[in-house]
């Protein structure tokens, strides 16, 4: 598809939602993803189009927004009329993109319950943040548009606090570190993300160790800033990547995924403002491999 521009001063991303039927954070990837280009380069949804702009968007990114529920088990860790929280299993996607439009939390959200936000647009139902998809553990999700908004807000204000635990490769020798490393696109491989000064933002990882095996440290990571694969590329940039990651782990995987568990949760209501705070065992595979370790 081509548009050629023909107003001034407005936002890319903006401009876009107004003449297809893309929802902004669909375009907003698609933008990181190179499938939208302004006069044959990349730009950033902030880009301020020109008259006589020549919008490219290439086929093939997202055929079909429309979700087709599907009776994928949902564990659900607590509801009521305004939110979900999700413990989601590593290997399940969070929301359909590329080569994946059927086998996602979201199918599995729209078969469990017709009442979703569509804030984040139809190919998003509900989808408030995302977890990588061998990321396990605690998922929020808004039931209405209002709960959307207010826990997006939160989001974007830090208001909402989450904490990881990780299994890292190596005895890392100290208590507790704090990583403050910007991440980007990665120069050498557009599909991973790297520490890099080249169009990144500021990301701030704090890290705690809770236990040191032979061989192995398990700790605790609390974001200050929400970058993609955040704790995967700082463990891997300090030199102790996440056990079994397969992208940024150099040995070999394992179906598993990477070793790495969303395991608390705290925030007020979206609604009634209550203090909320939810905690989410680890994954049998995680805790059995940590027994293990125990005995060596």
């Amino acid at each position: 598809m081509e548009i050629l521009v023909e107003e001034n001063d407005i936002r890319l991303d903006k401009y876009l939602c107004s003449k297809t039927e893309y929802s902004r954070s669909l375009i907003q990837s698609m933008l990181e993803s190179d499938y939208i280009t302004v006069n044959n380069k990349k730009e950033k949804p902030s880009y301020k189009v020109k008259k006589n702009d020549l919008i490219l968007i290439k086929e093939g990114y997202i055929k079909d927004t429309d979700i087709i529920p599907s009776e994928i088990p949902i564990d659900v860790v607590y509801e009521d009329k305004d939110i979900i929280i999700v413990n989601k299993p590593s290997g399940l996607v969070v929301h359909p993109g590329n080569g994946n439009t059927n086998n996602t939390l979201a199918n599995g959200l729209m078969y469990y319950t017709n009442e979703l936000s569509d804030l984040n647009g139809e190919e998003r139902p509900g989808i408030v943040h995302r977890i990588d998809k061998d990321t396990s553990g605690l998922l929020l999700v808004a039931k209405n548009n209002k709960s959307h908004e207010i826990l997006s807000e939160c989001f974007q204000h830090k208001k909402i606090k989450r904490e990881y635990i990780a299994l890292l490769c190596g005895e890392f020798p100290h208590d507790s570190a704090t990583i403050d490393a910007p991440i980007g696109r990665s120069n050498k491989d557009r599909k991973k993300m790297a520490v890099t000064d080249k169009n990144s933002k500021n990301a701030i990882t704090n890290m705690k160790v809770i236990k040191r095996y032979k061989g192995f440290t398990l700790v605790s990571c609390i974001l200050e800033t929400g970058r993609t694969h955040q704790i995967r590329v700082h463990m891997e940039y300090i030199g102790y990547p996440i056990y079994n990651d397969p992208v940024y782990n150099t040995k070999k995987a394992t179906s598993f995924g990477q070793f790495l568990h969303s395991a608390k949760m705290t925030f007020k209501h979206p609604i009634t403002g209550k203090e909320m705070h939810f905690e989410c065992p680890l994954p049998k595979e995680f805790q059995t491999f940590l027994s293990n370790l125990e005995e060596i």
